[in-house]
């Protein structure tokens, strides 16, 4: 099985790429890791994991990094993985209100690879196999601040998780029928600019021994 681990920045998995070197990522013929930099943000995302499907047609590509999360019931540091993904910040804001593509008609809802409006995961189900949360979560290209720009996004969207880089993955592995899998850590709370009360040494590290025992785990079951 060829696996492709992805992430925005090598911080984000490097912890795992020095615990497995040499185990999965070269003489294992079983299952075969690769790690891969997709750079920051949905265009840069999307343009590198196109050439790398291309080049290496994976049997499974796991996206993982940090994340900032709308509810703060949850704690920093936790591990999801996410459902569905939402474009949003892809529209007009007219008149107090947040129309993306969809309201605007630019798109249609259910067109392919989009379903209701969203950019669900049809391969979770199968390879969730830690039985982590699944919620659903959303994309933008700059990160969110505003008190009403966050009430936006969680009337239209509920969403719990925030990143720049979910949906190109949903949306290229659904045109390229790739399964995948994201994984997100919360690092910090949407909102919240005092990086002060940010966890991203902490998310890092529980992404990363997540990763680590995912992949022991597919291991095993090959």
């Amino acid at each position: 099985m060829r696996v492709i681990i992805t992430a925005a920045t090598v911080a984000e998995w490097m912890p795992s790429f020095l615990e497995m070197n040499n185990l999965y990522t070269s003489e294992s013929q079983r299952l075969r890791v690769r790690f891969h930099q997709s750079g920051v943000g949905m265009l840069a995302t999307a343009v590198s994991l196109t050439k790398l499907l291309a080049e290496e047609k994976p049997d499974l590509v796991i996206q993982a990094g940090i994340a900032g999360c709308f509810d703060e019931s949850v704690s920093l540091g936790k591990v999801m993985a996410v459902a569905d993904e939402a474009l949003a910040d892809m529209g007009v804001e007219e008149d107090g209100k947040w129309k993306d593509i969809f309201d605007l008609k630019l798109e249609k809802s259910s067109y392919h690879p989009f379903e209701r409006r969203r950019l669900p995961n049809p391969w979770l189900p199968t390879f969730n196999l830690l039985k982590l949360p699944e919620v659903s979560a959303v994309t933008i290209n700059s990160i969110t601040t505003g008190k009403d720009r966050i009430q936006q996004l969680i009337r239209k969207y509920d969403p719990i998780t925030e990143s720049m880089e979910g949906a190109a993955l949903h949306y290229t592995c659904r045109e390229a029928g790739i399964p995948f899998l994201q994984l997100r850590s919360v690092s910090n709370y949407i909102g919240e600019r005092n990086k002060a009360n940010w966890k991203i040494r902490e998310a890092i590290d529980n992404l990363n021994q997540v990763l680590v025992k995912y992949v022991d785990k597919l291991y095993r079951i090959q």
